[in-house]
């Protein structure tokens, strides 16, 4: 494909839902932007905070879904409406850094073969709300920048690509309202290479309480597996070797303290296992030690054990699931074009 020359448009899109308090930190930063010509989105999937009010106040274009429909109508919804030559998603409790923008479309414009240049989290939150959103935070900040290059997978969080590339690859599955990404990234990466970088970064609001990270690692992993079969290189969670061994032996290790009940020695698995679950990501804990001191490393390894073991079950009732469901297992057939395709949202 051929790159368009000269200073090509960027088209910021940014999807939001009931994001209000983060989306003012999101949109002054895509308005701090180095890069022009820009252009910013905002595309609402029916909010009912006051999102809509902040982006108005700031003089953003605000687009309406009509319907809340999910954050894969969402971007398509803002596609459909970007002027742009380049596209980047950017979701509302995310704010980049300045140069985030000129950065992915340098790396795009240096290289025709990257179909989509994704970006990466700071180990700062965007706003600090619980230890637990640090935990996130800094495994996730050093989970990207450990696969920085050319991945397998597409992290929308920040996501930069031409408007030919999303135009050729067809937009996100309107029907997946959780792993959208997933299924995008085995449909681009037939074509074009995806690539991770840390020049591209921003700072995201992440998830607060332990129920609703418990929640969404639960299922992701659980809707990722009918896509794991068919396309088993897909990297992340359960998916990798190491990963998948931490999270099998951290669920299996409280399930097996009932064998204490036929001796001593047998607390010996319950304890082998937990221990194998800690040293599989022993690189992860040291860099949080070398960061947040011993305190804190502690609280990193509890939660860490934790949501390997919510991933695990995921897995495992995900893995049922597709034994057992016909419907499961078609969960990422390509959707059935309505009689009267694709429709747009309307500008609000």
């Amino acid at each position: 494909m051929t790159r368009p020359t000269g200073t090509p448009l960027a088209s910021v899109v940014i999807p939001n839902y009931n994001y209000g308090r983060a989306l003012e930190h999101c949109l002054r930063a895509a308005r701090a932007q180095t890069y022009r010509p820009l252009e910013i989105l905002l595309v609402d999937d029916c909010s009912t905070d006051d999102s809509v009010a902040v982006a108005r106040s700031l003089g953003v274009r605000v687009v309406s879904t009509g319907v809340n429909s999910g954050v894969a109508v969402t971007r398509n919804t803002g596609a459909a409406h970007a002027r742009g030559d380049i596209v980047v998603f950017v979701d509302s409790d995310v704010a980049m850094e300045p140069d985030a923008v000129a950065n992915a479309v340098a790396m795009l414009r240096e290289n025709p073969r990257i179909g989509a240049v994704c970006g990466t989290y700071d180990a700062e939150p965007l706003i600090r709300d619980s230890l637990i959103e640090e935990y996130r935070c800094l495994h996730q900040y050093y989970w990207l920048a450990e696969h920085e290059g050319r991945i397998g997978t597409l992290h929308t969080a920040i996501c930069a690509m031409p408007a030919e590339v999303f135009a050729e690859i067809g937009p996100f599955n309107p029907g997946l309202r959780h792993t959208e990404d997933g299924d995008y990234a085995a449909r681009i990466c037939r074509s074009y290479e995806v690539h991770s970088s840390t020049t591209v970064r921003g700072r995201h609001d992440h998830d607060d309480t332990w129920r609703v990270v418990l929640r969404k690692v639960f299922h992701r992993t659980r809707l990722h597996i009918p896509l794991y079969v068919r396309r088993r290189d897909l990297p992340g969670g359960i998916a990798t070797g190491p990963r998948a061994g931490a999270s099998v032996a951290a669920l299996l290790a409280p399930l097996t303290l009932p064998a204490g009940l036929f001796g001593a020695l047998w607390l010996l698995l319950p304890a082998g296992l937990a221990l194998g679950s800690l040293l599989a990501d022993r690189r992860l804990y040291a860099f949080v030690l070398g960061r947040r001191g011993y305190g804190f490393t502690a609280y990193f390894a509890l939660a860490h054990f934790v949501v390997n073991a919510a991933i695990a079950l995921g897995a495992g009732v995900g893995v049922l699931q597709w034994l057992t469901s016909r419907r499961f297992r078609r969960l990422y057939d390509p959707p059935v074009p309505s009689p009267g395709g694709r429709t747009a949202g309307a500008t609000a």
